[in-house]
C-alpha cells in the first residue's frame, strides 16, 4: 500500500513496477520521460487498486499493465506517446473496473480480459495509422463489432436542396497533432452504442423501434413544400409543425424507452386558464401542439425573472447538423450546417473531452481548437438571432452522443460560452417543469459520504456539507453512517426540503436504467429507477445536487440517464457533473454556487457565476484554505488536501463538467 508513485526522467526509461503475492493498493501512478519508454506494471496475487495511471513519453513506448488474481480497480488510465506504441493491458481472474482509458501513439492497443464483470468509462484510441481494435473480452463471449448502418440522405426531417458550407476562418489552427483533425484519425470505441463507430441516428425513422409511430415525409420535394423559406439563404428555414412535432416525439420516445415509463404524463401543468397541458403546450387528450404556448412560457419566465431564454434542439444526422431555435418573440427556425456531419462532429466532441480532462494538459489551452470548432457549428449559425432577441439563457435538448458535451467550454475565439450565457441541458420541452418558483431563503438537506468500501474516499465531503448547510445556506447535514435510504426518505417526509444536496459517488452507466446509481453509506446504492419512489415530486424538489458523479460518455443509455436525471427523480432541476472533478475542485465550485444562489434570479445563473469565478482565477487554494469571491471567509481544507497548496482552479477541467439539468429557472 503506497501513496503517489512518480517516475520522471528526461532521457531513459521511466518505470514503476509493483509485484506482490497479495494485494496492491496505490494512489496515482505517473511515469513520464522525454526519450525512452514509460512503463507502469502491477502484478498481484490478490487485488489491484489504484487511482489514475499515466504513462507519457515523446519518443518511446507508453505501457500500462495490470495483472491480478483478484479484481482490478483503477481510475483513469492514460498512455500517450508522440513516436511509439501506446498500450493498456488489464487481465484479472475477477472483475475489471476502470474509469476512462485513453491511448495515443503510432499504434494503440487497449485490452481488458476479466474473469468476471467488465466496467469501463470512455475508451479512446488516437493514432495516425489504423489502431488495433479494442479487445474487451468477457467470459464465454466474443467481442462485438458495432453495427455500421448506412442511412439515406433523403430520410432527414428537413433536407434543403443546397446548403452552403460554414466558414471556419475563426477556428484556431494548431500544430498539435491531437488537436488538428487533419493530422490524426480519431477512433472512439465504447462497449455498446458507440456514436463514433456508427452512422445510425436514433431520430431517423428507419431505426427499428416498436414505439416509433411518427409519419415523416422522406420525399425532398414534398418536404420543401411544407417549409417557408424566410430568406435567400437555404441554410435557414422556418421549422414547420410536422418537423417540430416529430422531433419532440422522438426525443420523448428515447427517454420513455430508457426509463420504461411515459415521463411526459408526469409533468402536467394548468397554465392557460386552468386547461391541463404538458410543457410542449400539448393537450394530453388530443396531443395538439401549440408553438404559441412555448413562446408564452418563455415570455412568462422573462417577466418573472428578467432573463430572456432560448431553447435549442441539436440533432446530428449522418450528412449534416440541424439546429431548431425557439425564442420568445419569433417563430421557431431551423438551421442546417452541412460542414458538421455526424462522424466529424463526434470526433471533435471527443477531442474536446480529451483535451479538457487529460491531467497532463491542465496547464495548457489545447482545448481551444475543438472548443472553437464546436462553437462555430453549434452557436455561430444562430448567434444573430440570439443577439436580436437579447437572449442570456440557453436551454439545449441534445441528440445522442452530445448529451454530455460541456457546452460551457465552447469558445468563440474571445470568450467561453458561459461568459455570455447561463446554460442548461433539458431532455425535451415536454419533459421539463416550466413553472418558476424562487428558492431564496429555503432549507437544504445535505447528505454524503467521505469513506467507501470499493471507491476512492472523498475527504472534502465533511467540509462541503458543513459549509453548505451551516454557513452558506440553512439546513440539515448527515454524514457517512447517517447517509442511508431510510434516513433520506425520513428526513424529506419530516420536512419538504426544496434543495437536496448529495455529496457522494454517482455513476451513470451503460445498459439498463438500474445500472446507474447514487452511492449511499456502505454497500447501499440508490438506483436511478428507485429515486422516484422517494416522493421528491410531491412536494417537488426544486434542486437536486450531485457533487461527485461521472457519466460513461459516448454510451446512449448512460447519457439518457444523465440528461433525464431531473425528470426521473421528480425534481425540477439537477446539478451534476459529466466527469469526476477533483475533491478540491468540487468543493471550490459548490461553495461558489451556493454563495451566488441566494442572489441569482435563476439557478443556472448561480452556476454560471460560480464557473466564472473559477475560470477567472478567483477561487484558489492557499495556506491550506480555499478562498473564493464572497465575504464568507476562507474554508479550511482537510489535511488530505494540503498537497494542493497554491493551486489555481481556472482550467475548464475544474468547472466545465458541471451542468444544470432540467429547468434552468
Amino acid at each position: 500500500t503506497t501513496a503517489d508513485q512518480t517516475a520522471i526522467t528526461n532521457q531513459g526509461n521511466a518505470s514503476i513496477n509493483n509485484q506482490a503475492g497479495g494485494n496492491i493498493t496505490t494512489a496515482d501512478q505517473t511515469a513520464i520521460t522525454n526519450q525512452g519508454n514509460a512503463n507502469i506494471n502491477n502484478q498481484a496475487g490478490g487485488n489491484i487498486t489504484t487511482a489514475d495511471q499515466t504513462a507519457i513519453t515523446n519518443q518511446g513506448n507508453a505501457n500500462i499493465n495490470n495483472q491480478a488474481t483478484g479484481n482490478i480497480t483503477t481510475q483513469e488510465q492514460i498512455a500517450t506517446t508522440q513516436q511509439g506504441n501506446a498500450n493498456i493491458n488489464n487481465q484479472a481472474t475477477g472483475n475489471i473496473t476502470t474509469a476512462d482509458q485513453i491511448t495515443i501513439g503510432d499504434t494503440t492497443n487497449i485490452t481488458n480480459l476479466p474473469g468476471g464483470e467488465l466496467n469501463t468509462g470512455e475508451i479512446i484510441q488516437i493514432s495516425p495509422p489504423a489502431s488495433i481494435p479494442i479487445d474487451n473480452t468477457l467470459p464465454q463471449q466474443s467481442p462485438q463489432t458495432p453495427e455500421n448502418t448506412s442511412i439515406p440522405a433523403e430520410s432527414n426531417l428537413v433536407q434543403p436542396t443546397t446548403t452552403p458550407a460554414i466558414p471556419t476562418n475563426n477556428i484556431l489552427q494548431s500544430d498539435n497533432p491531437i488537436s488538428n483533425p487533419t493530422a490524426t484519425n480519431i477512433i472512439q470505441s465504447i462497449q455498446s452504442n458507440s456514436t463514433i463507430s456508427t452512422t445510425n441516428n436514433p431520430n431517423l425513422p428507419n431505426k427499428k423501434s416498436d414505439r416509433q409511430q411518427i409519419n415523416i415525409n422522406t420525399d425532398t420535394t414534398t418536404a420543401l413544400q411544407n417549409i417557408n423559406i424566410i430568406n435567400n439563404t437555404p441554410l435557414t428555414v422556418a421549422a414547420n409543425f410536422q418537423t417540430l412535432t416529430a422531433l419532440e416525439q422522438n426525443r420523448n420516445n428515447e427517454f420513455t424507452e430508457y426509463f420504461g415509463e411515459n415521463l411526459s404524463t408526469q409533468n402536467i401543468s394548468t397554465k392557460n386558464g386552468g386547461v391541463p397541458t404538458d410543457h410542449f403546450g400539448e393537450d394530453p387528450s388530443t396531443q395538439n401542439t401549440s408553438i404559441k404556448n412555448i413562446r408564452e412560457v418563455l415570455t412568462d419566465i422573462a417577466r418573472e425573472t428578467g432573463k430572456n431564454s432560448a431553447i435549442i434542439y441539436v440533432t446530428a444526422y449522418p450528412e449534416e447538423l440541424q439546429l431548431v431555435l425557439y425564442t420568445p418573440d419569433s417563430d421557431p427556425i431551423l438551421k442546417t450546417i452541412p460542414a458538421a456531419h455526424r462522424q466529424q462532429l463526434m470526433e471533435v466532441v471527443l477531442q474536446l473531452r480529451f483535451q479538457v480532462t487529460t491531467p497532463s494538459r491542465r496547464n495548457t489551452q489545447s482545448y481551444l481548437p475543438p472548443a472553437q470548432k464546436l462553437y462555430n457549428w453549434l452557436i455561430a449559425p444562430i448567434s444573430a438571432e440570439l443577439e436580436a432577441a437579447n437572449i442570456d439563457t440557453l436551454l439545449f435538448s441534445m441528440d445522442e452522443g452530445l448529451r454530455t458535451l460541456p457546452v460551457a467550454a465552447l469558445h468563440d475565439g474571445k470568450q467561453f460560452l458561459v461568459e455570455k450565457y447561463s446554460l442548461s441541458l433539458i431532455p425535451s420541452i415536454s419533459l421539463m417543469d416550466t413553472n418558476y418558483r424562487p428558492i431564496q431563503n429555503t432549507r437544504v438537506l445535505a447528505m454524503g459520504a467521505s469513506e467507501f468500501t470499493a471507491q476512492n474516499s472523498l475527504p472534502a465531503v465533511p467540509v462541503e456539507l458543513e459549509t453548505i448547510s451551516q454557513q452558506l445556506w440553512q439546513g440539515s447535514q448527515f454524514l457517512n453512517q447517517d447517509f442511508t435510504r431510510n434516513n433520506l426518505l425520513t428526513q424529506r417526509q419530516n420536512y419538504p426540503y426544496p434543495i437536496i444536496h448529495l455529496a457522494t459517488h454517482a455513476e451513470f452507466r451503460p445498459g439498463a436504467v438500474n445500472n446507474s446509481y447514487i452511492q449511499l453509506w456502505g454497500k447501499q446504492k440508490l438506483k436511478l429507477d428507485q429515486i422516484r419512489e422517494l416522493g421528491w415530486n410531491d412536494p417537488p424538489v426544486e434542486l437536486l445536487v450531485l457533487s461527485a458523479c461521472r457519466t460513461a460518455v459516448g454510451d446512449k443509455d448512460a447519457e439518457l440517464g444523465f440528461a433525464g436525471l431531473a425528470v426521473a427523480a421528480g425534481a425540477k432541476s439537477a446539478l451534476a457533473s459529466v466527469w469526476y472533478v477533483s475533491d478540491e475542485g468540487t468543493l471550490g465550485l459548490m461553495t461558489e454556487f451556493y454563495s451566488h444562489l441566494n442572489n441569482a434570479k435563476i439557478k443556472a445563473e448561480a452556476l454560471r457565476q460560480a464557473q466564472l469565478a473559477m475560470l477567472r482565477g478567483e477561487v484558489i487554494i492557499t495556506e491550506g484554505q480555499l478562498r473564493g469571491t464572497t465575504a464568507r471567509g476562507a474554508v479550511v481544507l482537510p489535511s488530505e488536501l494540503g498537497k494542493f497548496e497554491n493551486q489555481n482552479l481556472s482550467h475548464p477541467y475544474y468547472w466545465a463538467g458541471f451542468m444544470m439539468i432540467g429547468s434552468p429557472w
